[in-house]
């Protein structure tokens, strides 16, 4: 049995799945994530996670070469995923969907990881903390 959540955007027009194991919620702290409060899930395009509908996509324009960039539904502007620019050694594109557009209680109990993406750009230590401490 395969295991899936979904999440969707407030108007409903742009979705995503993500299959199998749900693993962790990262909470980044970079100048992008703070702003839009994304709780993110990782995997490769194609594999685990699947985005449908009308998106949009961002990409720094202070950086000559980004490493990513932000899709987002066109209609109500809620952030759906990131994705990388490029791809990786083995063919495979990195993806993670916001957390945050799936039903609470579909990821309430996942731990939050918390990733330093302002100054050291590394994994901080895991506390205790779920999905459900952040948003309940």
């Amino acid at each position: 049995m395969t295991l899936a959540v979904e999440g969707a955007c407030h108007c409903g027009a742009a979705h995503w799945t993500l299959k199998g194991d749900r693993g962790a919620a990262t909470a980044c702290n970079c100048t992008l994530c703070r702003r839009c409060g994304a709780l993110w899930a990782y995997d490769y395009e194609g594999e685990r996670i699947g985005i449908s509908g009308p998106t949009a996509s961002y990409t720094r324009a202070d950086s000559a070469d980004p490493d990513l960039e932000i899709l987002f539904c066109p209609k109500c502007a809620c952030v759906l995923c990131w994705r990388g620019l490029k791809l990786q050694a083995n063919g495979r594109r990195r993806i993670a969907v916001n957390l945050g557009l799936a039903p609470p209680e579909a990821v309430a109990d996942l731990p939050v990881d918390h990733f330093d993406g302002l100054d050291a750009y590394e994994d901080l230590p895991r506390d205790e903390r779920c999905v459900r401490d952040l948003w309940f």
